[in-house]
């Protein structure tokens, strides 16, 4: 539930859609990085930013709150290894972090929570 309601698809949550502006972001920034990348930090950066919405979607349809958690704690690892990447930032591909400057924290606590108030259901 968010706000008081059921929600029918994971795309309604806003945990969801904020992974998912980011993700794209990911996408965006890592196309202007050097070639030699490609199968090194791109890589990574990119599978590390489709895992968050991806297993936020996967545990939205789990019946069990603690499968539901476990999909939702996935997600929030893969967020913490995204943010390791702003070594990106070190290696001069970039000039700010890929991301509004609170996005890794806003989208860690809304998984924190979301995972809190799964538990409490159980």
């Amino acid at each position: 539930m968010e706000g008081g309601r059921r929600l029918e698809r994971f795309e309604e949550l806003e945990v969801w859609q904020r992974a998912h502006a980011l993700t794209l972001e990911v996408y965006r920034l890592t196309g202007g990085f050097p070639n030699d990348e490609k199968f090194g930090l791109v890589s990574q950066m990119r599978r590390a930013a489709v895992s968050v919405p991806a297993n936020i979607a996967e545990g939205f349809k789990k019946r069990g709150s603690k499968d539901k958690a476990n999909f939702h704690n996935i997600a929030q690892g893969s967020l913490e290894e995204l943010r390791y990447y702003i070594l990106s930032r070190d290696l001069g591909y970039l000039k700010s972090p890929p991301a509004e400057p609170d996005a890794f924290e806003v989208i860690g606590r809304m998984l924190h929570s979301l995972i809190r108030v799964t538990l409490a259901r159980s």
